[in-house]
C-alpha cells in the first residue's frame, strides 16, 4: 500500500512531474480526436494507414511513459517519448486531412514537453520535432508543393514553434531556479526549525541543570553556618551575606546587602596598619585605602589568608581567620571579592594554653638542668677527688646532652614568646656585615669537621639595618648551621650579603639534599621536619626555622626559600635598611 501511494505521489508531483504525467495531456487529446472522428460529420480519415500508424505510435509512447513512471531509474530515456509523439502527431495529422487537419495543433504538447527540459539544446530538439510533424505530409507524398505559399506554410510554423520553445525553455529555467530557491529556503527553514528544537532541548536541559545547581548552591549556602561568607563588589559594598555571617556578626542579609560595606566590620586601626605595611598611601586609588589594603593580595591574583578582627553589630569584637579571593565575570575581569572568615577565638585560647604549658614545662626543666650542669662542673673541678679518664668521658657525654637539652628548653621558651608576640628586641643601628662574618667564622670549625666548605660573599658597601644584633646573629647562625647539617661531606655552603636601594639581603645557599617542593610551605611551622631530614637521620626538633622566621618578621623583613631535592636549598632574608626603622614586636 505504501509503495502504491509513493508511486501515486511520484506520478502527480508538480515539482518533478513524472513521464506519465507529461504524456497524459497528449493521450487525452488523441482520445478526444478519435471521438471527434467517430461522431463529428465532416472530420474524416483521408489516409487510413497513416492515421492508424499515428494511433499505434501514440499507444507505444503512452505505454513507454507508464513503464518509465514505474521504473524511475530509466528516466534518462524519457526524451524518446516526445520524439515518438512528434511522429505520431505527424502521421495522424497526415492521415486526417494533411495540412488542413484539425489535429495539427496537438504538436504544441510535445513541443512544450521537450522545450521545458533543462538545457538550451532542447529548444532545437523541440523545433526539429515540430518540423518533422509538420513536414511529414510532404515527405510521404500525401501533399505536393503547389506554390510558394506552401513552402512558407511549412517553414513559418516551425519558426514560430522555435520561438515558442525558446520562451518555454527560458520560463522553465526561471521556474526551476525559483523552485530550487524555494526548496533551499524550505530546507533552510527546516534546518533552522530543527536547530531551534535542538536549542530548545539544550536550553531545557541547561535550565534543569541550572535549577539543580542553584538548589545545591542554596543548600550549601544555607548549610554554611560556622563560617562567615560575605560577597562584595569592587568598592566593598556587600551583595551577599550567608547564614554564617548572620550568626557571627548579628545582622540579617536585609540589613547588609546593598547597604553596608565589608570594612564597616573591621577595626579601622588594623586596616590602617595593613595599609602602612603594604606602603599603600591614602589617595593612591579610588578605593578606600583600608579596603584596598584588605584586598590587595586578592586583587593581584593570589588568595590571602590572615587573621583580622571583626566588629559585631553590638560593638563586641571577634578574632577571625579571613581568606579573601577575587570574583570574576565570564571575561575574567574582577567584579568583586569574597570574604570567608572562621572564628579563631577557641583556637587562640587553645594556643594560649599550649604556650603557657610549654612555658611552664620549660621553666620547670630549666631549673633542674641548670643544677645538673652546675654539679657536673663541680665534679670536673674537684681537685681532691680527680676523675679518671673514663669518668671524664662519661661526664663529657652528660654535660653535652644537658647543654643540648638546655638549648631545646630555651628554644621552646622563645617559641612561646613568639606566639604571644612578647619577645624583647634591643633595637639599634647594626652593620650587618659584622654579624654575617661572625656567624660564618663561628660555623667554620663544625663545617671543617663535617668536610664542608663555607664560602662568604660580601659586597663592598656594608648595609646598616635597624635591629637587634643578638637576634640577627641568631638568624644567621640558624640558617648556616641548618645548611651544614643538610649538606653531605664534600659539599659547599655559600653565605652572601647584598644591598639594594631599600633593603639588605642575606642569602645562605647549600649543595645539600634539598627539600621536596610540596613541603616548602610547611617549613616554618613548629616542629615540622622535612622528609629528607627524617630519611637521612638529621638531628633536630623543627624549631629553628620557626624562630628564625619570627625574628625576621619582627624586624619587618621577609624570608624566602627555594629548593630542589638532590641539588640544594637557598634561604634568603630581606631586611629594611636603617633609613626605614622597624618597631619591636611587643617591646
Amino acid at each position: 500500500m505504501k509503495r502504491l501511494y509513493s508511486r501515486l505521489i511520484t506520478f502527480i508531483s508538480v515539482d518533478h512531474p513524472s513521464v506519465g504525467l507529461k504524456q497524459l495531456p497528449l493521450t487525452i487529446a488523441f482520445v478526444i480526436s478519435l471521438i471527434l472522428l467517430l461522431f463529428v460529420p465532416g472530420i474524416q480519415i483521408t489516409n487510413l494507414v497513416l492515421a492508424t500508424l499515428g494511433i499505434i505510435l501514440l499507444f507505444v509512447a503512452t505505454v513507454l511513459s507508464a513503464l518509465l513512471t514505474i521504473r524511475p531509474k530509466l528516466d534518462r530515456w524519457s526524451i524518446v517519448i516526445p520524439l515518438i509523439d512528434f511522429l505520431a502527431i505527424g502521421a495522424f495529422r497526415t492521415g486526417t486531412g494533411g495540412i488542413m487537419s484539425l489535429f495539427g495543433a496537438m504538436v504544441v504538447l510535445p513541443v512544450v514537453w521537450v522545450a521545458a527540459e533543462k538545457g538550451r539544446r532542447y529548444i532545437l530538439i523541440a523545433a526539429a520535432g515540430a518540423v518533422a510533424a509538420l513536414i511529414l505530409p510532404y515527405v510521404t507524398g500525401a501533399i505536393e508543393f503547389r506554390n510558394a505559399s506552401d513552402v512558407v506554410r511549412w517553414t513559418f510554423a516551425p519558426l514560430v514553434y522555435l520561438f515558442v520553445a525558446s520562451i518555454i525553455n527560458e520560463l522553465a529555467r526561471q521556474s526551476r531556479s525559483q523552485l530550487h530557491a524555494i526548496h533551499e529556503l524550505a530546507n533552510e527553514k527546516e534546518r533552522m526549525l530543527q536547530r531551534t528544537f535542538e536549542y530548545a532541548s539544550q536550553l531545557e536541559e541547561s535550565e534543569a541543570k541550572f535549577r539543580a545547581a542553584d538548589r545545591m548552591f542554596r543548600g550549601v549556602w544555607a548549610a554554611v553556618t560556622e563560617q562567615s561568607v560575605i560577597g562584595t563588589d569592587e568598592t566593598g559594598l556587600i551583595d551577599a551575606w550567608n547564614p554564617g555571617a548572620v550568626k557571627m556578626l548579628g545582622l540579617s542579609w536585609q540589613e547588609t546587602e546593598g547597604k553596608r560595606h565589608v570594612f564597616d566590620f573591621h577595626l579601622p586601626d588594623e586596616l590602617e596598619d595593613r595599609a602602612r605595611e603594604l606602603n599603600y598611601p591614602p589617595g593612591a586609588t579610588v578605593l578606600n585605602p583600608g579596603f584596598s589594603a584588605l584586598v590587595e593580595s586578592a586583587r593581584l591574583g593570589s588568595a590571602e589568608s590572615r587573621e583580622w578582627t571583626y566588629v559585631r553589630a553590638d560593638g563586641t569584637t571577634i578574632p577571625v581567620s579571613l581568606s579573601v579571593t577575587q570574583r570574576v565575570n565570564e571575561s575574567g575581569a574582577t567584579v568583586g571579592y569574597l570574604f570567608v572568615a572562621a572564628d579563631v577565638t577557641q583556637a587562640r585560647e587553645v594556643a594560649r594554653l599550649k604556650d603557657e604549658f610549654v612555658g611552664l614545662i620549660s621553666h620547670e626543666l630549666r631549673t633542674p638542668l641548670s643544677s645538673i650542669l652546675g654539679y657536673l662542673e663541680l665534679l670536673r673541678d674537684d681537685d681532691t677527688n680527680p676523675l679518671s679518664e673514663e669518668q671524664e668521658q662519661y661526664l663529657a657525654v652528660a654535660e653535652r646532652n644537658a647543654h643540648r637539652l638546655l638549648r631545646l628548653v630555651g628554644d621552646l621558651l622563645f617559641t612561646a614568646q613568639v606566639e604571644s608576640g612578647k619577645f624583647p628586641l634591643d633595637l639599634k643601628d647594626v652593620e650587618l656585615e659584622h654579624i654575617v662574618t661572625a656567624a660564618v667564622e663561628s660555623a667554620r670549625p663544625a663545617a671543617a669537621a663535617a668536610g664542608i666548605t663555607v664560602n662568604e660573599e660580601v659586597t663592598d658597601a656594608s648595609p646598616v639595618v635597624y635591629g637587634d644584633p643578638v637576634r640577627l646573629g641568631q638568624v644567621c647562625d640558624n640558617l648556616i648551621s641548618n645548611a651544614i647539617k643538610f649538606t653531605p661531606k664534600g659539599g659547599t655552603v655559600t653565605v652572601s650579603l647584598a644591598k639594594s636601594a631599600t633593603d639588605a639581603v642575606v642569602t645562605v645557599r647549600d649543595t645539600g639534599m634539598g627539600i621536596a617542593a610540596s613541603e616548602l610551605d610547611q617549613l616554618f611551622s613548629r616542629f615540622f621536619r622535612a622528609t629528607t631530614a627524617t630519611r637521612n637521620a638529621v638531628p633536630g626538633v623543627g624549631l629553628g626555622l620557626t624562630i628564625t622566621k619570627a625574628i625576621v618578621t619582627a624586624h619587618h623583613g621577609e624570608m624566602g626559600v627555594s629548593s630542589e631535592e638532590g641539588v640544594g636549598t637557598e634561604f634568603s632574608v630581606t631586611l629594611p635598611l636603617a633609613a626605614q626603622p622597624a618597631v619591636a614586636a611587643g617591646s
